[in-house]
């Protein structure tokens, strides 16, 4: 199970692309809704999350966490207990956590990239409270996965995909998006 997080103000594209990367590998896929099952993204577009943030379940068939960024969509998410109760179980349970744009920083200043090599949307480095930041668009560190920001998001999504399921089923949905 691999859950993606939305709050008021996420990232339209950060968020969309990784779920449906992930849906074309027959992964299953949530999208919760943090700030009320209806999310409106930084952008105006309204989505109905699947369930609720108080409906989440944190047991050993969830496998991944997913933080899209944007503004204030990541202030949302850091402010949300649930979501911050998410990353404890998936942390302290060697279960893997994606962030990308500003969101690294939520798991920054909780200090889990001490240590790690991670990458976020410029001006956000200072909040990787002790990461080795890096250049690249997405960057996997152990059980942590950093995406830049939204021109990153789908290479973003073809790295879960190919931790999650496998390399050739994210090359066949790459092929089969015409991505180079």
């Amino acid at each position: 199970m691999v859950y993606v997080f939305l709050a008021d103000g996420f990232e339209d594209i950060e968020a969309l692309a990784p779920i449906d990367i992930l849906r074309r590998a027959n992964v299953e896929v949530k999208t919760v809704g943090v700030t009320g099952k209806e999310v409106t993204s930084g952008h105006g577009v309204t989505v109905t999350a699947d369930i609720s943030v108080s409906d989440i379940k944190l047991d050993s068939d969830l496998e991944l966490i997913v933080l899209p960024g944007g503004m204030p969509g990541t202030l949302n998410l850091e402010a949300n207990a649930g979501v911050q109760k998410a990353i404890d179980f998936c942390a302290a349970n060697d279960k893997y956590i994606a962030a990308i744009c500003a969101a690294p920083s939520i798991l920054g200043h909780k200090g889990l990239l001490k240590g790690k090599k991670a990458v976020c949307f410029p001006g956000f480095e200072k909040d990787l409270i002790g990461a080795e930041t890096c250049s690249d668009l997405v960057v996997k560190d152990g059980k942590f996965i950093t995406g830049k920001g939204s021109g990153a998001c789908i290479e973003f999504g073809l790295k879960l995909a190919e931790i999650l399921v496998s390399a050739d089923a994210a090359l066949k949905i790459k092929a089969g998006m015409q991505c180079k």
